[in-house]
């Protein structure tokens, strides 16, 4: 079984923001896989179902953020996952909005989210699809933006990368994590 997390926070006032892209690839997964994702287990909205006849389970964990690894963590014990087989999906302000960049391990790099996951399951060695949400400005507050929603422009430009990491997903179950990493870092929708 894979473990898919995509990262945000819970409730309406976060939809469509910059810091829920995490829970935007998992319902365009859901959609696309006919995945119901609606059943709260482990402080998660959860899923199971079949990516290219591999047994999956999406998770939009309901922590809020920074605690992430709370409902990471016992989902993967309860599951028996090995953090090799959790994925995690999350915004980067590193990347520009539309690219994404696949890692099969790494550092928290300052997204809280990610900080917490590390911390809770004690390694860094677990694979990653990060989606750029371009740099904040600088007089903006880092929360402010990553809380911000896309103006027009970004919205298509994310609209596609949720579709690309979608792509990314479904190749890393088929092909793995190099695979994945070789056909898709840097890959913008665009291109």
């Amino acid at each position: 079984m894979k473990l898919i997390v995509g990262l945000g926070n819970p409730s309406q006032k976060y939809e469509g923001t910059r810091h829920n892209v995490g829970f935007t690839v998992i319902d365009v997964l859901a959609e696309e896989y006919h995945i119901t994702v609606n059943s709260n287990h482990h402080k998660a909205l959860c899923g199971k179902g079949w990516i290219a006849g591999e047994s999956v389970l999406l998770a939009k964990p309901l922590t809020y953020m920074n605690l992430s690894g709370e409902s990471v963590r016992p989902l993967a014990d309860y599951y028996k996952v090995e953090p090799e087989d959790i994925l995690i999906i999350y915004d980067d302000i590193s990347l520009e909005p539309g690219k994404i960049r696949v890692r099969a391990k790494g550092s928290a790099g300052g997204h809280n989210g990610m900080k917490s996951i590390i911390q809770h399951l004690g390694t860094e060695a677990f694979p990653r699809v990060r989606l750029g949400i371009g740099e904040k400005p600088a007089q903006m507050d880092l929360a402010d933006y990553v809380l911000g929603h896309f103006n027009k422009e970004e919205q298509a430009l994310m609209k596609e990368a949720a579709q690309t990491a979608v792509e990314a997903v479904t190749c890393y179950i088929e092909h793995g994590i190099a695979e994945t990493m070789n056909r898709y870092n840097g890959k913008k929708k665009a291109e």
